[in-house]
């Protein structure tokens, strides 16, 4: 299993609006496509207006055929383009599990 971790750095205070949007209009598409969301959170120390995102796929191979899926669909075609406007900064990390790891 790889867990792709995604930041978005949104603009000041965007963070509210971004989430908003993102559980009325985007969540249930996107979890249409990407099969396991591992955690969704917004930062409260540290970086500020941020938003990350973890999402597990079994291998690259799943992961770049469901990102083609989403892609694809008119509704996520939409409401990404509302999102984009909100977001300064996109980080994306493959992070692959220890041999210890709770989440394989």
């Amino acid at each position: 299993m790889i867990v792709e971790q995604r930041t978005y750095t949104v603009k000041p205070g965007a963070v509210p609006a971004y989430l908003d949007l993102y559980v009325r209009e985007a969540m249930e598409v996107q979890k249409k496509h990407l099969p396991r969301m591992v955690g969704y959170f917004s930062t409260d120390i540290g970086a500020l207006n941020q938003i990350i995102h973890m999402w597990g796929y079994a291998d690259l191979n799943e992961r770049a055929r469901c990102r083609a899926a989403l892609y694809e669909d008119p509704a996520w075609q939409v409401v990404v383009k509302k999102l984009l406007e909100m977001i300064e900064v996109m980080e994306t990390r493959i992070l692959v599990p220890t041999a210890f790891s709770p989440i394989k």
